[in-house]
């Protein structure tokens, strides 16, 4: 088997299963829980910073998730390219990517039509190292321990482009978006909680001003999000706002944002 092997275990994120484990268990188990509107989740938007950092918020979706009921089968994952200059959308030939809690299997199915159609590339380039999807891993193992994934990294690539490939899985049910970003990056802890409130409403508003630079990293899934919202109505609901300064509080000279929404149609 083709695998992916993890690139940022002991970094991000304990290396050891039964650190790791306990660590994603215990973040889960103290996370915020909302009780929003009814109707089922089509997508999240997730943190991705080192687990310390943004795995609280991170956890907020996931409980979210695993409270609802509504186990899909099979996720679509985006995250932005840190280390590795790229136009478009790429996904992995992998077969599974690999976690210290097991492997995750690679929607060969999804990926050969997403690639048929023309919505991607495969390029092992930009996933050889890419933190922003890798750190949803464990808690994917965690959740949904039987589901397929397709991991898409995104360089530089048109919000209609990337609303395209949302469609392509949007109206199926047991397909779940995960849509990977930080928000502001290096403010002093008041300034980042005032920008990071402003994009916050913003994303909500699905107005594209919440894509301008510094505001969030993760533009190019946030970018498709709001093109595919002038297609369709789509609400999102905040499930949590908080920075680095909240999770690591004797670090406030300069955090990082992190937020937690879930979207649903109408």
């Amino acid at each position: 088997m083709n695998l992916r092997a993890p690139a940022v275990a002991g970094t991000f994120y304990p290396a050891d299963p039964a650190l790791l484990a306990g660590m994603v268990d215990d973040l889960l188990a103290g996370a915020r829980v909302t009780s929003g509107p009814p109707g089922p989740v089509r997508a999240y938007v997730v943190p991705h910073a080192g687990l310390v950092f943004s795995g609280p918020i991170a956890a907020s979706a996931y409980a979210h998730l695993r409270r609802s009921g509504q186990l899909p089968g099979r996720v679509l994952l985006i995250g932005p390219s840190h280390r590795v200059a790229l136009r478009g959308l790429a996904v992995s030939g992998a077969d599974a990517f690999d976690t210290p809690l097991g492997s995750i299997p690679v929607d060969i199915e999804l990926r050969e039509r997403l690639l048929a159609a023309g919505l991607c590339v495969q390029d092992e380039r930009p996933h050889a190292r890419e933190h922003s999807l890798e750190v949803q891993l464990p808690f994917l193992r965690r959740i949904l321990p039987e589901a397929t994934l397709l991991p898409v990294v995104g360089g530089e690539a048109a919000p209609e482009a990337v609303a395209d490939l949302f469609e392509a899985v949007w109206d199926d049910e047991d397909t779940l978006v995960l849509i990977s970003s930080d928000l502001s990056h290096f403010l002093p802890y008041e300034e980042a909680v005032r920008i990071d409130e402003e994009t916050a409403l913003l994303l909500e508003a699905l107005d594209g001003k919440a894509l301008e630079p510094g505001r969030a990293c993760g533009r190019v899934g946030l970018g498709g999000l709001v093109a595919l919202a002038r297609r369709r109505p789509l609400t999102l609901e905040r499930l949590d706002l908080r920075n680095s300064g909240d999770t690591q509080g004797r670090l406030r000279a300069e955090v990082v944002g992190y937020g937690a929404w879930a979207v649903r149609d109408g």
